[in-house]
């Protein structure tokens, strides 16, 4: 069985709730945004790094820690971005922003927002620029995260599209751990884990600046907070 943890954005209770959920797995696929957001953005690194059998690839977040999007990016993440380098260290930085954009797995592609872009995303239902972000692709199924929203549906082509949703950071008004089990067989089950998430949000609260607004989406499961 394999564990698929996205989006996990440093909150260091939340990922190991979802690791013991996960016991028995043999491998894990990590599917970007590991520390940006969090209360502990080093700590939830290295509790990655221990992880047998990881697969890697690197989200926005990643990407931003060396070529950030400043024009574009949310003023609150601006701010948490220097945070988290400072609490990463150079050395921290310089791997994860040189992680591989996407990994092919058999028939699956992996990728974190969607093979085109790690900002541009796919949704629960389908969208007009869906048949733009698939262009190219060949695999039977996409493992791809970047909106914090689980689901799987079949998209227009036959590729299936499958969001394990955010371990770290829900945003479907559900505070609960989202991670997905890809089972020998190639069953997928999704799964929701509870851990104290007020904690999490009074960890990140305690951060001056943006700490408040990231509090409140933790508590809430929602980004418009």
């Amino acid at each position: 069985m394999e564990a698929l943890l996205y989006d996990v954005h440093g909150n260091l209770p939340a990922l190991e709730a979802a690791l013991a959920d996960a016991e028995g797995a043999t491998a894990y696929i990590l599917g970007g945004d590991y520390a940006l957001f969090g209360g502990w953005p080093k700590e939830t690194v290295e509790r990655l790094q221990q992880l047998p059998d990881a697969l890697w690839i690197r989200g926005n977040g990643e990407r931003w820690l060396t070529d950030p999007d400043t024009e574009l990016m949310h003023p609150v993440a601006v701010q948490a971005l220097e945070t988290v380098k400072a609490q990463l260290g150079e050395r921290l930085v310089e791997d994860l922003a040189a992680l591989p954009t996407s990994a092919r797995k058999g028939d699956t592609l992996i990728c974190h927002a969607s093979p085109a872009s790690d900002i541009r995303s796919f949704a629960p239902e389908p969208a007009d620029d869906e048949a733009e972000l698939l262009e190219g692709v060949e695999a039977r199924m996409l493992i791809f995260g970047h909106t914090h929203l689980p689901f799987f549906r079949e998209a227009a082509n036959g590729i299936e599209l499958m969001n394990p949703g955010s371990v770290g950071l829900p945003f479907d008004h559900d505070p609960r751990a989202s991670y997905v089990r890809l089972h020998d067989d190639g069953s997928i089950e999704h799964r929701r884990v509870p851990y104290d998430h007020h904690s999490s949000a009074e960890q990140v609260r305690a951060i001056d600046g943006w700490g408040e607004t990231v509090a409140r989406r933790i508590e809430q499961a929602r980004p418009d907070v």
